[in-house]
């Protein structure tokens, strides 16, 4: 019995309790077997897939070259590419028991919880994931946030190009996915959405079509500094009457970048950034994936 397929019929079927047993002790007595022939510990999700095809997604033992750790594995189709994907980041501050990364402070409003820039300062906060030496060539993920202030979606600051979230890998910042918050869902105007009906907004090649962008301000006139709970920003929904093409952006709210044969072990960094003390989108959800 392959222990994939075993676990798969306890997770799928109403085995008997003394099945189940039995069928625990014939996985156990293979991953003796599996271990004997082989003491290493996979080092990516991927390589477990490659190993077992039927893994099932879940938590798993990995190694780096000096220690070992459990990631989480997704083991199914994503980003339109087959499974063995590696989780580096994952937060979903909708669970009262999760804690903003170290820096960012706790927005709370109508039972909504995110987090942001929230000390009112001037640029970006950010967050890096070790890739523990993974060697990857696809990035695929996801991010959901709010509007908070008169964000403007691009703007012309020599530091800040990005009002909103970007995810970049390395040192240097190589750009991954831009995640751009609009002044408005029904304007045209060089603040909001570049993908906004009529917008004149020119995206730089640095980004190029690898951004979403949205805005949780439904009137035309520039937002307060509250929280738009009511519609968040990047997950493909709520969009107002110009907003059509930004909700219709390919893959959405999935992100993805597939580098091809090119690879890289650089951490991931996600920044939050607004160019005004009062404005900020800060993140309620986001889980980014390797492979």
């Amino acid at each position: 019995m392959d222990i994939v397929d075993a676990l798969s019929t306890l997770e799928d079927t109403g085995t008997s309790t003394a099945g189940v047993a039995n069928d625990i002790l014939l996985i156990a007595q293979e991953l003796l077997i599996l271990h004997n022939q082989s003491t290493t510990i996979p080092i990516s999700c991927k390589e477990i897939k490659e190993r077992q095809p039927l893994s099932l997604s879940g938590v798993y033992l990995l190694s780096n070259t000096s220690s070992t750790y459990t990631a989480y594995c997704n083991m199914k189709e994503l980003c339109n590419s087959n499974g063995g994907w590696t989780r580096l980041a994952y937060l979903d501050i909708s669970d009262a028991t999760q804690n903003c990364p170290s820096g960012f402070g706790l927005y709370q409003s109508g039972g909504v919880r995110a987090c942001g820039k929230k000390t009112l300062h001037n640029g970006c906060i950010s967050v890096q994931f070790p890739s523990h030496n993974i060697s990857y060539s696809q990035v695929c993920g996801r991010v959901i946030g709010y509007l908070y202030g008169s964000i403007d979606g691009l703007v012309a600051s020599p530091d800040i190009i990005v009002e909103g979230a970007i995810i970049t890998h390395g040192p240097s910042r190589q750009h991954v996915w831009s995640l751009m918050a609009g002044n408005s869902e029904v304007g045209s105007s060089s603040n909001s959405c570049p993908c906004n009906t009529g917008s004149t907004v020119s995206v730089p090649p640095s980004i190029g079509n690898n951004y979403f962008c949205e805005s949780g301000n439904p009137t035309s006139g520039n937002p307060s500094q509250i929280l738009y709970t009511s519609d968040p920003l990047w997950d493909g929904q709520g969009c107002g009457s110009n907003e059509t093409a930004c909700c219709n952006a390919p893959g959405i709210p999935w992100f993805h970048r597939d580098y091809g044969s090119n690879t890289f072990t650089d951490y991931i960094e996600l920044r939050v950034c607004a160019n005004y003390h009062d404005e900020d989108t800060p993140i309620n959800y986001y889980e980014i994936f390797v492979k």
